[in-house]
């Protein structure tokens, strides 16, 4: 599994496996599974806030032999009872062989 440190296939795989690992609250795998240069010290949970659905968008590179790779989401939340979207097109990269993300595409 992607949460116990097995390395994600491409960056879509990475990408869904962060959503889940925010959904439930697994700090250690978005620390590592974020590249050093833009990870933060901590990644902080928001009780009040509880992700429910993620749509992949669009996704490309991450091929084989591929550097680096974009995914496009909305990720969906409930912030209090109160529905809300986030929409990203998030950067990956490889980093000692391994897909990492990098940060939102701008």
């Amino acid at each position: 599994m992607i949460h116990d440190g097995k390395p994600a296939a491409d960056p879509e795989a990475l990408m869904r496996s962060r959503f889940s690992a925010f959904a439930l609250d697994k700090r250690d795998h978005l620390l590592r599974s974020w590249h050093p240069q833009t990870r933060p010290e901590s990644v902080e949970n928001d009780p009040g806030l509880r992700w429910t659905r993620l749509e992949v968008l669009e996704s490309s590179g991450g091929g084989l032999f591929d550097a680096e790779g974009a995914v496009e989401f909305r990720a969906h939340y409930r912030d209090g009872g109160t529905p809300g979207v986030m929409q990203e097109k998030s950067r990956f990269v490889r980093h000692e062989g391994q897909w990492v993300y990098w940060g939102p595409l701008r």
